[in-house]
């Protein structure tokens, strides 16, 4: 099985070949962006996980340029960005259902034995290694705010 930085080269070659535009600058933005944080200084080559943190950053990036876009009324803006992220959610682990996030942090809360929002650090710590790329980040601290919230109510 190629490896991640394989499958974008060649998608990429394939959006050369195809003349789309969208997915050829998304994917040159990645490859742009994956060498960045490979010439930091300390840094190595990525492997597969560190390229998906890599695509994840980008994905909350073209998150928030969403919610700027629409509060600014360019729904046009949005639009692109909304499509870059579907383009850059093809290179992540598939994503969890909502249940599956649901069950995930609700076995991180039973494990840490969290009781209030004040555990909130701990269950945070517990659940990430577990679900690392397959969650956004701000959808796990919403569920955990939820659940811990229901805790102690």
């Amino acid at each position: 099985m190629p490896t991640l930085k394989e499958r974008i080269d060649a998608d990429l070659k394939d959006a050369m070949r195809s003349k789309n535009e969208l997915t050829l600058s998304v994917l040159r933005m990645l490859k742009s962006a994956v060498k960045y944080k490979e010439v930091e200084p300390g840094a190595s080559a990525l492997d597969d996980a560190g390229i998906e943190k890599v695509i994840a950053g980008l994905i909350k990036q073209r998150r928030d340029s969403v919610d700027q876009y629409k509060s600014g009324g360019r729904d046009d803006l949005a639009k692109k960005e909304e499509d870059e992220i579907s383009i850059l959610q093809n290179y992540l682990p598939k994503q969890l259902s909502a249940d599956e996030l649901r069950t995930e942090v609700a076995a991180a809360i039973a494990a840490v034995g969290a009781k209030s929002a004040k555990d909130m650090g701990a269950v945070m710590k517990a659940v990430q290694p577990k679900i690392q790329g397959r969650a956004e980040g701000r959808a796990v601290s919403e569920e955990v705010k939820a659940q811990l919230a229901k805790l102690s109510s």
